[in-house]
């Protein structure tokens, strides 16, 4: 008889232990609102919870990333705008200049204008957004441009940035960069055959040439003994007029011209423009020097390379117009893709609620239903375990 009490014991304790364990488990879903408060609750779907939460931390990364991508462009967007605005003056200027509207001293307040704009897109090509020089490419730590000056005046602007980009991961398995490299923005890359404007005489050589932008061409001498420079006389190069084709080179920068002197008939200076091989700096600082007149040039002179020059402007101005339409593009490619990457998380996040979200309706009436059960329990535990020995007798 005491084993069949105390396995009823058992028995009711049990399920008395199981009801109140199921009722708790209803208490705690009402009260979180949460279907799945620990994985026992429901392994499979707490495992695909958890999938989801990683995912959409994923998502939430290549989204922030987009975001600081996309307003890295859009600065420099915003810079080559400005650039593209102040050559339209430069090339208006110019075209007045040329037309003879210009005396002499306007002529040197248009130079020093100019040089203002030199300086202006110098200090933007060096432009830092969070920390990081925007057109250094894979360098975000130094000065991309690094100039050299005359008497305060700048003569040289020099690329010292990174010609490697530096790439970020936006999406699975895709990646964009978020920097620039100035050296691909503002200077070109196609040459073509040099071209020589002047009335000494020289024309280009056979040999291939590689000067960048204008360079002067100073030839001095006697026919019979020519003497030739590109860097301003630091170094010349002798002909006795039988070259066809003599190397002459800049000792600042060991940059080669190759030149006929067979036709050359009279000393003076020519300009030898290499199309397709213009940067912005060196173009500015060549429309600067053009209007100060620092080779000493006669009118016609001036007046003839003046004309020639504003093709490097064009040249320059239609590498930016290139470059900021492909910008507008990758910036208006990346919204699109933060917009899918943005649907995916909502969806992430809608399906990880809807495995975890408590029905409150029905754990309203399964808690109703099991605490019915509960106290018939009690009641139904309290008469078979309330049999005393007098029941027996």
């Amino acid at each position: 008889m005491s084993g069949t009490l105390s396995n009823v014991y058992n028995n009711v304790s049990n399920a008395l232990l199981i009801n109140a364990e199921a009722m708790g488990k209803l208490q705690e879903q009402a009260s979180t609102g949460s279907r799945i408060n620990r994985i026992s609750d429901d392994a499979t779907s707490a495992f695909k919870v958890l999938g989801l939460g990683s995912q959409q931390k994923s998502l939430d990364n290549y989204i922030n990333t987009i975001t600081e991508t996309t307003d890295s462009l859009e600065l420099s967007s915003g810079i080559i705008q400005n650039i593209i605005s102040s050559l339209s003056n430069v090339r208006s200027q110019i075209t007045q200049v040329s037309s003879g509207i210009y005396t002499d001293d306007a002529r040197e307040r248009t130079a020093e204008g100019i040089n203002d704009i030199l300086e202006q897109v110098v200090t933007l090509a060096n432009t830092k957004n969070l920390g990081q020089y925007i057109f250094g490419g894979g360098n975000t730590e130094t000065a991309p441009y690094q100039v050299e000056r005359t008497d305060g005046r700048i003569t040289s602007v020099t690329y010292h940035g990174s010609l490697q980009n530096r790439n970020v991961e936006v999406a699975d398995g895709m990646q964009t960069n978020p920097l620039l490299v100035g050296e691909e923005v503002f200077h070109s890359d196609n040459r073509g055959d040099c071209l020589f404007f002047g009335s000494t005489g020289s024309q280009a050589g056979t040999g291939t040439s590689n000067i960048e932008g204008d360079t002067w061409l100073t030839v001095t001498g006697s026919e019979g003994n020519w003497n030739l420079s590109i860097d301003g006389g630091l170094t010349t190069f002798t002909s006795d007029g039988t070259d066809t084709n003599l190397a002459v080179i800049n000792s600042t920068n060991g940059q080669v011209l190759y030149v006929d002197t067979t036709q050359i008939s009279e000393t003076g200076v020519d300009l030898v423009c290499s199309p397709g091989t213009y940067d912005l700096f060196g173009m500015l600082i060549s429309v600067r020097d053009l209007l100060k007149n620092d080779a000493n040039l006669s009118e016609s002179q001036i007046k003839d390379f003046q004309d020639t020059i504003l093709n490097s402007v064009e040249e320059i101005n239609s590498l930016l117009v290139q470059k900021e339409v492909s910008l507008g593009s990758k910036i208006n490619f990346l919204e699109g893709l933060k917009e899918s990457l943005t649907d995916m998380k909502y969806t992430a996040e809608d399906e990880s609620t809807r495995l975890q979200e408590a029905d409150i309706a029905q754990i309203t009436v399964d808690l109703t239903r099991r605490e019915i059960l509960y106290q018939m329990s009690l009641s139904i535990a309290g008469k078979v375990l309330s049999v005393s020995l007098l029941d027996f007798i």
